[in-house]
């Protein structure tokens, strides 16, 4: 098992208020890519649902966000940069739902 990684998996996602608005898409991925650069995070994915199609899948979001951590320490550190606060106040008022998966390996 030479892939198995250790760590905190943080994955979040959101539905826009108004999912077909061009102007918000691109103002929550700019948002999510700018805070995809805090250092604490050891690996992170952004993203638009995939072209897949198959009964498991939910698609209906409009983004989501995976964020690997060395440590849990790291992921409570996260919960509480100054850029992770920023975040939020710029693009909370984009977003209608946000649901978030956290998991340890």
């Amino acid at each position: 098992m030479a892939n198995l990684q250790s760590g905190v998996v943080h994955t979040v996602f959101f539905w826009l208020k108004e999912k077909d608005n061009k102007e918000h898409q691109e103002a929550l991925h700019a948002g999510l890519k700018e805070l995809s650069k805090i250092d604490l995070i050891k690996t992170a994915y952004v993203g638009r649902p995939a072209n897949t199609n198959r009964e498991v899948i939910d698609s209906t979001y409009s983004f989501s966000l995976t964020f690997v951590f060395d440590n849990a320490a790291d992921q409570d550190a996260y919960q509480v940069h100054p850029d992770h606060y920023v975040f939020i106040n710029n693009c909370s008022s984009l977003w209608e739902k946000v649901v978030v998966y956290d998991a340890e390996s």
